[in-house]
């Protein structure tokens, strides 16, 4: 037979208590008379009681815990922003609840009500989807909720970022000036806000002020394979100089370039805009836009505490400083 778990109530029952001084003896909390405080911790004792952390909040309807929502846990991408977040919620005792909606499992509005319905105190957002659907969920609550990595085209939403156009027009303007003048970009998701309201922009405005000719935008490339595949069709067109999205995918175009028997730089110039690990460990080494993904999640979380706690916040829209590092794969290293 399985063992009934012990909750709050049954602490709260036995010790004669409400559920709200059980949840004031479990928080530390020293608004409790010691003789009530001792009643209570031996009950706890004797039924084996584990507190959670939904049960830890009863007390002050908050839960200390922040539900965060992240596109693929295996991208390093997020997981460099992610640990900037989580290390931010420890210093200030908050729980983390990780929601995945790789691959479609769970779509961003049913991840999004999921984390609202165990009552979460907050909410960082990593996906560069915001539909329509995500949006009035954030708009119907009172939770709040930051962006990390990602905006909202409306800007309604609190957000930590970089200047995405700032840093693609600095990226393709390297290119430009070693001389490469079919210039192509490559993304993951084309409706992904960053990549349709800001990278995309940038390249279409640098294209047409240094006429350029014809765009060369290509989309739908997700990772290793797809920027390994999508190499013949870059030859095909000309293109010498990429600046892409997707750490996996400008490896994937890197490799498959140099199977063809190309040389990079010289034949193909290519900048990558993670700037995750993967892009300094393979040879030659990419040139990157090198995001601050860690202070970015760390400055994410910082804000939600902020807003949980109703504190005073000066700038809702933070866009941290952003580098191009220069290395192997362009030839003005």
């Amino acid at each position: 037979m399985h063992k009934q778990e012990v909750t709050i109530y049954d602490v709260a029952r036995k010790a004669k208590v409400s559920m709200a001084t059980v949840s004031r003896v479990v928080n530390g909390n020293d608004n409790v008379r010691k003789e009530t405080r001792d009643r209570v911790m031996e009950v706890i004792k004797r039924l084996h009681y584990q507190p959670n952390a939904v049960a830890q909040g009863l007390a002050s309807k908050r839960t200390t815990t922040v539900g965060l929502v992240v596109p693929d846990l295996t991208n390093l991408y997020f997981a460099e922003l992610s640990k900037g977040i989580d290390d931010i919620a420890l210093l200030y005792k908050y729980n983390i609840i990780i929601t995945s909606i790789e691959n479609r499992l769970m779509k961003e509005d049913q991840a999004i009500q999921s984390l609202l319905n165990k009552q979460v105190d907050g909410v960082i957002y990593m996906s560069n989807r915001l539909p329509e659907k995500v949006m009035d969920a954030f708009e119907r609550t009172d939770t709040p909720v930051v962006l990390a990595g990602t905006k909202d085209n409306r800007e309604d939403l609190p957000s930590v970022t970089i200047d995405y156009k700032k840093a693609d027009t600095e990226a393709l303007n390297l290119m430009f000036n070693d001389g490469k003048k079919n210039l192509g970009i490559v993304v993951g998701d084309p409706d992904a806000v960053v990549n349709n309201d800001y990278r995309i922009p940038a390249y279409k405005e640098f294209i047409k002020e240094h006429d350029l000719g014809e765009a060369r935008i290509y989309t739908n490339v997700m990772d290793y394979s797809d920027g390994y595949n999508l190499y013949s069709q870059l030859a095909k067109d000309g293109v010498d100089g990429v600046i892409v999205t997707r750490d996996s995918s400008a490896v994937g175009i890197l490799n498959s370039a140099m199977d063809a028997g190309k040389n990079v730089p010289k034949d193909l110039e290519i900048v990558t805009a993670s700037a995750t690990q993967i892009a300094s460990v393979v040879r030659p080494a990419l040139t990157t836009i090198k995001q601050p993904l860690y202070d970015m999640g760390a400055v994410a979380m910082r804000m939600l505490t902020k807003l949980m706690n109703n504190e005073e916040v000066e700038d809702v829209h933070i866009e941290l400083p952003y580098e191009l590092v220069k290395k192997q794969s362009t030839l003005n290293q």
